[in-house]
Protein backbone atom coordinates (compact mmCIF):
# COMPACT_ATOMS: atom_id res chain seq x y z
CA UNK A 1 0.00 0.00 0.00
CA UNK A 2 1.23 3.48 -0.92
CA UNK A 3 0.71 7.08 0.93
CA UNK A 4 0.50 10.17 -0.87
CA UNK A 5 0.76 13.79 -0.05
CA UNK A 6 -0.75 16.94 -1.93
CA UNK A 7 0.68 19.78 -0.33
CA UNK A 8 -0.47 22.91 -0.76
CA UNK A 9 -0.83 26.31 0.29
CA UNK A 10 -4.09 25.89 2.00
CA UNK A 11 -4.50 22.64 2.38
CA UNK A 12 -3.03 19.07 2.44
CA UNK A 13 -4.39 16.01 0.92
CA UNK A 14 -3.24 13.11 2.11
CA UNK A 15 -4.72 9.36 0.87
CA UNK A 16 -3.51 5.69 0.71
CA UNK A 17 -3.62 3.73 -2.42
CA UNK A 18 -2.87 0.58 -4.39
CA UNK A 19 -0.82 -0.01 -6.84
CA UNK A 20 -3.18 0.51 -9.22
CA UNK A 21 -3.89 4.52 -8.61
CA UNK A 22 -7.44 3.48 -6.64
CA UNK A 23 -7.43 5.81 -3.57
CA UNK A 24 -8.79 3.65 -0.47
CA UNK A 25 -9.05 6.96 2.12
CA UNK A 26 -8.24 10.21 2.19
CA UNK A 27 -8.14 13.09 5.01
CA UNK A 28 -7.80 16.94 3.64
CA UNK A 29 -5.77 19.05 6.72
CA UNK A 30 -5.29 22.52 6.94
CA UNK A 31 -1.41 23.82 5.72
CA UNK A 32 -1.16 26.17 8.88
CA UNK A 33 2.90 25.33 10.81
CA UNK A 34 4.71 22.16 9.97
CA UNK A 35 4.55 21.45 13.89
CA UNK A 36 0.18 21.09 13.84
CA UNK A 37 -0.06 19.91 9.80
CA UNK A 38 2.59 17.24 10.04
CA UNK A 39 1.11 15.79 13.10
CA UNK A 40 -2.13 14.97 11.75
CA UNK A 41 -0.11 13.34 8.66
CA UNK A 42 1.78 11.28 10.89
CA UNK A 43 -1.25 10.19 13.00
CA UNK A 44 -3.40 9.25 9.61
CA UNK A 45 -0.18 7.51 7.77
CA UNK A 46 0.24 5.19 10.82
CA UNK A 47 -3.06 3.29 10.75
CA UNK A 48 -1.49 1.95 7.57
CA UNK A 49 1.29 -0.09 6.32
CA UNK A 50 2.98 1.65 3.79
CA UNK A 51 5.80 0.49 1.40
CA UNK A 52 6.52 4.36 0.34
CA UNK A 53 4.89 7.48 0.44
CA UNK A 54 5.28 10.20 -2.74
CA UNK A 55 5.03 14.29 -1.90
CA UNK A 56 3.96 16.18 -4.61
CA UNK A 57 4.39 20.07 -3.00
CA UNK A 58 4.07 23.41 -3.01
CA UNK A 59 7.56 25.40 -4.23
CA UNK A 60 9.89 25.88 -4.33
CA UNK A 61 11.38 22.82 -3.40
CA UNK A 62 14.94 20.84 -4.03
CA UNK A 63 14.71 17.86 -6.11
CA UNK A 64 18.07 16.94 -6.67
CA UNK A 65 19.36 14.05 -4.83
CA UNK A 66 22.85 15.20 -4.54
CA UNK A 67 22.28 18.72 -3.24
CA UNK A 68 22.40 18.99 0.37
CA UNK A 69 19.25 20.78 0.40
CA UNK A 70 17.31 17.73 -1.21
CA UNK A 71 14.10 17.29 -0.04
CA UNK A 72 13.35 21.01 1.34
CA UNK A 73 10.67 23.54 0.65
CA UNK A 74 13.14 26.41 -0.09
CA UNK A 75 12.07 30.34 -0.61
CA UNK A 76 8.31 29.82 -0.03
CA UNK A 77 6.65 33.01 0.70
CA UNK A 78 5.15 30.99 3.82
CA UNK A 79 7.37 31.56 6.58
CA UNK A 80 6.86 28.88 8.65
CA UNK A 81 7.58 26.28 5.75
CA UNK A 82 10.61 27.90 4.36
CA UNK A 83 13.54 25.23 4.66
CA UNK A 84 11.04 22.43 6.28
CA UNK A 85 13.14 19.01 5.56
CA UNK A 86 9.82 17.32 3.75
CA UNK A 87 11.28 14.13 2.83
CA UNK A 88 13.68 13.56 6.27
CA UNK A 89 10.44 14.33 8.25
CA UNK A 90 9.00 11.54 6.43
CA UNK A 91 11.86 9.54 6.55
CA UNK A 92 12.31 10.01 10.40
CA UNK A 93 8.44 8.85 10.52
CA UNK A 94 8.14 5.83 8.17
CA UNK A 95 11.68 4.47 7.31
CA UNK A 96 10.03 4.10 3.76
CA UNK A 97 11.25 5.16 0.39
CA UNK A 98 9.99 8.59 -0.28
CA UNK A 99 8.88 10.42 -3.81
CA UNK A 100 9.21 13.44 -3.67
CA UNK A 101 8.46 16.92 -6.46
CA UNK A 102 6.27 19.47 -6.96
CA UNK A 103 2.27 19.65 -7.11
CA UNK A 104 2.14 20.53 -10.58
CA UNK A 105 4.81 17.75 -11.61
CA UNK A 106 2.86 15.04 -9.43
CA UNK A 107 -0.57 16.46 -11.82
CA UNK A 108 1.06 16.15 -14.86
CA UNK A 109 2.06 12.34 -13.91
CA UNK A 110 -1.15 11.34 -13.14
CA UNK A 111 -2.81 12.93 -15.88
CA UNK A 112 -0.34 11.08 -17.91
CA UNK A 113 -0.47 7.66 -16.76
CA UNK A 114 -4.39 8.03 -15.61
CA UNK A 115 -6.09 11.25 -17.30
CA UNK A 116 -6.42 13.00 -20.42
CA UNK A 117 -2.63 12.15 -21.34
CA UNK A 118 -2.93 8.69 -21.07
CA UNK A 119 -1.50 6.93 -23.92
CA UNK A 120 0.85 9.61 -24.45
CA UNK A 121 4.50 9.98 -23.99
CA UNK A 122 4.78 13.55 -23.72
CA UNK A 123 2.30 16.56 -21.74
CA UNK A 124 2.20 19.81 -20.27
CA UNK A 125 -0.05 20.28 -16.89
CA UNK A 126 -0.42 23.97 -16.16
CA UNK A 127 -2.76 24.95 -13.12
CA UNK A 128 -3.65 28.66 -13.08
CA UNK A 129 -5.20 29.22 -9.61
CA UNK A 130 -3.41 31.05 -6.47
CA UNK A 131 -0.31 30.61 -8.35
CA UNK A 132 0.45 29.77 -11.91
CA UNK A 133 2.78 26.55 -12.15
CA UNK A 134 3.89 23.97 -14.20
CA UNK A 135 4.87 20.03 -14.65
CA UNK A 136 6.14 18.77 -18.12
CA UNK A 137 6.23 14.91 -18.85
CA UNK A 138 8.59 14.45 -21.75
CA UNK A 139 9.41 10.84 -23.02
CA UNK A 140 7.22 9.89 -20.40
CA UNK A 141 9.35 10.93 -17.26
CA UNK A 142 8.89 14.31 -15.38
CA UNK A 143 11.08 17.02 -16.77
CA UNK A 144 13.73 17.95 -14.45
CA UNK A 145 17.56 19.86 -14.74
CA UNK A 146 19.00 22.34 -12.18
CA UNK A 147 15.54 21.64 -10.42
CA UNK A 148 12.34 21.54 -11.08
CA UNK A 149 10.37 23.85 -14.12
CA UNK A 150 9.14 27.26 -12.59
CA UNK A 151 6.62 28.32 -16.33
CA UNK A 152 4.89 30.39 -14.25
CA UNK A 153 7.33 33.06 -14.23
CA UNK A 154 8.53 33.85 -17.44
CA UNK A 155 7.66 37.42 -18.79
CA UNK A 156 4.74 38.03 -21.09
CA UNK A 157 3.90 41.25 -23.29
CA UNK A 158 1.67 43.62 -22.13
CA UNK A 159 -2.17 43.18 -23.09
CA UNK A 160 -2.96 46.59 -24.86
CA UNK A 161 -5.73 47.32 -22.56
CA UNK A 162 -3.94 46.40 -19.90
CA UNK A 163 -2.29 48.79 -17.21
CA UNK A 164 -2.43 46.56 -13.83
CA UNK A 165 1.16 46.51 -12.17
CA UNK A 166 1.28 42.90 -11.77
CA UNK A 167 1.35 40.57 -8.41
CA UNK A 168 4.34 38.68 -8.28
CA UNK A 169 6.55 40.23 -4.86
CA UNK A 170 9.86 38.58 -7.20
CA UNK A 171 9.03 39.88 -10.66
CA UNK A 172 5.77 41.95 -10.80
CA UNK A 173 4.52 41.46 -14.15
CA UNK A 174 5.53 38.24 -15.29
CA UNK A 175 2.89 35.43 -15.93
CA UNK A 176 2.04 34.53 -12.59
CA UNK A 177 1.96 38.32 -11.31
CA UNK A 178 -0.76 39.13 -14.20
CA UNK A 179 -2.84 36.10 -15.02
CA UNK A 180 -2.98 34.00 -11.34
CA UNK A 181 -6.38 34.79 -8.97
CA UNK A 182 -5.20 37.35 -7.33
CA UNK A 183 -3.66 39.57 -10.22
CA UNK A 184 -7.55 39.07 -11.23
CA UNK A 185 -8.88 39.91 -7.93
CA UNK A 186 -6.45 43.03 -7.35
CA UNK A 187 -6.89 44.08 -11.30
CA UNK A 188 -10.78 43.89 -11.75
CA UNK A 189 -11.92 44.76 -7.99
CA UNK A 190 -13.77 41.38 -7.22
CA UNK A 191 -13.23 37.49 -7.09
CA UNK A 192 -13.20 35.96 -11.08
CA UNK A 193 -16.30 33.76 -10.25
CA UNK A 194 -18.30 37.28 -9.33
CA UNK A 195 -16.76 38.48 -13.11
CA UNK A 196 -18.57 35.82 -14.93
CA UNK A 197 -20.09 38.33 -17.48
CA UNK A 198 -17.59 40.90 -17.73
CA UNK A 199 -16.09 39.27 -20.95
CA UNK A 200 -13.28 41.77 -21.58
CA UNK A 201 -11.71 39.85 -17.79
CA UNK A 202 -11.20 36.56 -19.62
CA UNK A 203 -10.32 37.96 -22.93
CA UNK A 204 -7.33 39.30 -20.77
CA UNK A 205 -6.40 36.33 -19.24
CA UNK A 206 -6.77 33.90 -22.38
CA UNK A 207 -4.47 36.27 -24.10
CA UNK A 208 -2.10 35.99 -20.77
CA UNK A 209 -2.35 32.10 -20.75
CA UNK A 210 -1.98 31.65 -24.95
CA UNK A 211 1.18 33.48 -25.02
CA UNK A 212 2.49 31.13 -22.34
CA UNK A 213 1.32 28.32 -23.97
CA UNK A 214 3.11 29.64 -27.11
CA UNK A 215 6.34 29.80 -25.34
CA UNK A 216 5.80 26.19 -23.76
CA UNK A 217 4.68 24.28 -27.37
CA UNK A 218 7.80 26.05 -29.45
CA UNK A 219 10.05 25.05 -26.47
CA UNK A 220 8.55 21.31 -25.50
CA UNK A 221 6.64 20.69 -28.30
CA UNK A 222 4.20 18.23 -25.56
CA UNK A 223 1.67 16.11 -27.34
CA UNK A 224 -1.57 17.40 -24.78
CA UNK A 225 -1.76 20.78 -22.53
CA UNK A 226 -3.73 20.20 -20.10
CA UNK A 227 -5.46 23.30 -17.63
CA UNK A 228 -6.30 22.50 -14.31
CA UNK A 229 -6.50 25.45 -11.28
CA UNK A 230 -9.61 27.78 -9.90
CA UNK A 231 -9.02 29.96 -12.75
CA UNK A 232 -10.15 27.48 -15.45
CA UNK A 233 -13.40 26.81 -14.07
CA UNK A 234 -14.08 29.89 -15.66
CA UNK A 235 -14.58 27.73 -18.93
CA UNK A 236 -14.50 31.10 -21.32
CA UNK A 237 -11.03 31.71 -20.07
CA UNK A 238 -10.40 28.22 -23.02
CA UNK A 239 -12.48 30.30 -26.33
CA UNK A 240 -10.14 33.47 -25.83
CA UNK A 241 -6.89 31.23 -25.21
CA UNK A 242 -8.12 29.27 -28.90
CA UNK A 243 -8.61 32.42 -30.66
CA UNK A 244 -5.25 34.17 -29.38
CA UNK A 245 -3.44 31.24 -29.78
CA UNK A 246 -3.35 30.56 -33.71
CA UNK A 247 -2.87 34.33 -34.04
CA UNK A 248 0.24 34.08 -31.82
CA UNK A 249 2.27 31.44 -33.55
CA UNK A 250 0.89 32.72 -37.23
CA UNK A 251 1.67 29.09 -38.71
CA UNK A 252 5.10 28.71 -37.81
CA UNK A 253 4.34 25.19 -36.35
CA UNK A 254 1.34 23.32 -37.14
CA UNK A 255 -1.21 23.12 -34.07
CA UNK A 256 -3.67 20.31 -33.69
CA UNK A 257 -7.29 20.68 -32.85
CA UNK A 258 -7.07 23.28 -29.91
CA UNK A 259 -10.38 21.67 -28.42
CA UNK A 260 -8.52 17.89 -27.98
CA UNK A 261 -5.11 19.47 -28.14
CA UNK A 262 -5.77 22.25 -24.74
CA UNK A 263 -8.08 20.29 -22.51
CA UNK A 264 -9.20 20.59 -19.03
CA UNK A 265 -8.07 17.83 -16.10
CA UNK A 266 -9.33 14.32 -16.78
CA UNK A 267 -8.75 13.05 -13.28
CA UNK A 268 -10.45 16.55 -12.24
CA UNK A 269 -9.07 17.27 -8.25
CA UNK A 270 -7.49 13.94 -8.22
CA UNK A 271 -4.62 14.89 -10.41
CA UNK A 272 -2.62 15.85 -7.80
CA UNK A 273 -2.77 13.39 -5.45
CA UNK A 274 -3.05 10.25 -8.10
CA UNK A 275 0.14 11.29 -9.35
CA UNK A 276 1.65 11.49 -5.51
CA UNK A 277 0.94 8.22 -5.54
CA UNK A 278 2.25 7.33 -8.50
CA UNK A 279 5.70 9.22 -7.31
CA UNK A 280 5.31 6.91 -4.09
CA UNK A 281 5.09 3.86 -6.29
CA UNK A 282 8.59 5.34 -8.42
CA UNK A 283 10.29 5.18 -4.99
CA UNK A 284 9.41 1.85 -4.32
CA UNK A 285 10.61 0.89 -7.39
CA UNK A 286 13.57 2.61 -7.44
CA UNK A 287 12.97 4.93 -10.09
Amino acid sequence: MFGAIEAGGTKFVCAVGDKGGTIIDRIKIPTTVPEETMTEVFAFFKKYELDAIGIGSFGPIDVNPESPTYGMITSTPKLAWRNFPFVQALQDAFSVPIGFNTDVNAAALGEAVYGAAKGLDSCLYITVGTGIGAGAVVQGRLLQGLSHPEMGHILVRRHPNDEYQGKCPYHGDCLEGLAAGPAIEERWGHKGFELVERLEVWDVEGYYIAQALMQYILILSPKRIILGGGVMNQKQVFSSIYKYLPELVQGYVSLPDLREYIVSPGLGDDAGITGSLLLAQQAFNGE
